[in-house]
């Protein structure tokens, strides 16, 4: 394990970028008068309890058939991570949304907690969908979807099997697969990721005879002056009050730490294959100028087809988007959607 976390720091170690910027107007527990905000659950292909956040426009006429939007977290955070405040504010823009908490992870079902798998996690925005156009003020026609970080991937992962999903936008988007079996840069080198998977398969050997769960990962709990700029913008939001929050069945120590022993399945994982066949749907990629995973987005916009765009919001970072209201490109994200969930698709 320690030689898991000291291999993943040498490469994190080796990039940089500016500080975060809290002019950008940081907001991640953004509340709006405008809406009406309710707690909801529904199962998923795997009879797993997938808990979520609906958010109606209180201006909506009842049962109107309304264009909807699903919202997925960061990946290792919760939907009161970033995504809660997409919702908001896309519901302020008129649309009805629902942010999820991706199984094993926050208040959806899963065991053990923390686990990465990457095809359930596709299935929850397939599940979500499954709600939102059985809903009585939904359009089930008129279904897109914002996947932040993590979520990107996994947002893409599923509307290659799902077009149910109309339209899709990703917002800092890491793919969590290229990241685990290269690192940033693809400065991981195949020797070094058979060392991981090898250290990862002897855990199960501990983990099948009853002994502790290991962790992976994720943000730090500590920095210092000489702490990595990618490790202090984590930090920041995660570890602050600007993001920091504890769902009833996790703990702050285990936030962004997927477990060991499941981590590695991000190496089989492949979101931006075939993603030229989600054409004729929409992509819009939106990430950071300054964005350490900027890499990511611009892989998956050259991978796909037509209709697509690459939007670059001029210098910030990765996090900046998680909760920047001054940076997020809200009217972007409007018009994206307005254009694409229209009566006509």
């Amino acid at each position: 394990m320690k030689q898991l976390i000291t291999l993943l720091g040498i490469f994190i170690s080796a990039f940089t970028f500016a500080e975060t910027d809290m002019s950008i107007g940081s907001d991640n527990f953004y509340t709006s008068n405008q809406v009406i905000k309710q707690k909801v659950s529904f199962k998923n292909q795997y009879k797993m309890n997938v808990v979520g956040n609906l958010f109606i426009p209180k201006n909506i006429v009842p049962n109107s058939q309304q264009p909807a939007l699903v919202v997925g977290h960061p990946m290792g955070a919760v939907k009161e991570q970033s995504a809660n405040l997409y919702a908001t504010k896309m519901a302020e823009h008129g649309f009805i949304t629902l942010s999820l908490d991706l199984s094993f992870w926050g208040e959806s079902e899963g065991e053990p907690r923390n686990a990465v798998s990457p095809d359930i996690y596709a299935e929850d925005f397939s599940a979500a969908v499954d709600y939102l156009g059985s809903h009585s003020a939904v359009d089930r026609n008129r279904i897109g979807g914002i996947g932040i970080c993590g979520s990107g991937g996994f947002l893409i992962s599923a509307a290659k099997i799902d077009p149910r999903i109309k339209a899709i936008a990703t917002v800092s988007m890491y793919d969590m697969g290229t990241f685990s079996r290269h690192m940033y840069g693809k400065s991981l080198s195949l020797d070094q990721r058979k060392h991981i998977i090898a250290e990862a398969a002897e855990q199960r050997y501990v983990e099948f005879s009853g002994g502790k769960i290991q962790y992976t990962g994720g943000s730090p709990h500590e920095i210092d002056e000489n702490s990595h700029p990618i490790a202090k913008e984590f930090y920041d939001f995660y570890r602050t009050a600007r993001g920091k929050f504890t769902p009833e069945n996790s703990s702050p120590e285990l936030t962004t730490h997927p477990t060991l022993t499941s981590n590695t399945k991000f190496m089989n994982f492949y979101p931006f294959n075939d993603i030229e066949t989600i054409s004729p749907r929409p992509l819009l990629f939106i990430a950071g100028e300054k964005a350490h995973s900027l890499e990511f987005s611009e892989d998956a916009y050259q991978r796909a087809a037509e209709p697509k765009e690459l939007f670059l919001v001029s210098g910030v970072g990765h996090v900046d988007l998680y909760d920047g209201i001054n940076v997020i490109p809200w009217s972007k994200l409007e018009s994206f959607f307005n254009q694409h969930l229209n009566e006509k698709n």
